[in-house]
């Protein structure tokens, strides 16, 4: 097996790999020769070392050789010993670059439609200040069970502590508040 000094495959030519002894030791890997597809694979990879660089950046270039030699494995049964390997090979890894290309575009696409700002707190700021205001127009024991209740979250147990009503009241209490609201914004939009 022939060592590849990487530092300088992105300024050799793809040609100085030569694929063609591939197509034999493919057909030997498909017989179950693990010796000749550690070979095939290891010139697929060199292959990739130089073709890669051209076309994409630095740092997705493993992740690439790495999907398109797992695709490699995964199709190793699809190619053909009396076909050229280097077309069969190539053809994955040029489909294996565009895909790379398409998913960097939809995270890219993504990354701009994410709003990555600070949290805009106008809408909750305008309903507070709506609720409080709506809220003027119910009686202060309603007002007060209804903000607990719906705005705090609490629980009618908790809110009959708080407030020193029963369950039940805080129940009705609450029951009447909200038939008044709605009483109200019907009548707002007449």
């Amino acid at each position: 097996m022939t060592i590849v000094d990487f530092t300088k495959a992105s300024r050799t030519p793809i040609h100085q790999v030569d694929l063609s002894p591939c197509g034999a030791l493919m057909a030997k890997a498909q017989k179950g020769d693990k010796a000749a597809y550690t070979e095939a694979l290891s010139l697929c990879d060199q292959w990739l070392r130089l073709y890669l660089p051209r076309r994409l950046a630095h740092e997705r270039i493993d992740d690439a050789i790495q999907e398109t030699l797992l695709a490699v494995h995964r199709k190793r049964h699809t190619y053909d010993p009396s076909r050229p390997f280097p077309p069969w090979f190539v053809a994955i890894a040029r489909f294996k670059w565009l895909d790379g290309l398409r998913a960097a575009y939809r995270a890219e696409e993504a990354e701009l439609t994410d709003d990555h700002g600070i949290d805009s707190h106008e809408e909750s700021v305008l309903s507070r200040i709506l609720l409080q205001k709506v809220m003027t127009h119910l009686p202060p024991a309603q007002a007060e069970v209804l903000r607990l209740a719906k705005v705090e979250g609490r629980s009618i147990e908790e809110i009959s502590v708080a407030t020193g009503q029963s369950a039940s009241l805080v129940k009705v209490n609450i029951h009447r508040a909200r038939k008044k609201l709605v009483k109200l914004l019907e009548k707002s939009h007449e």
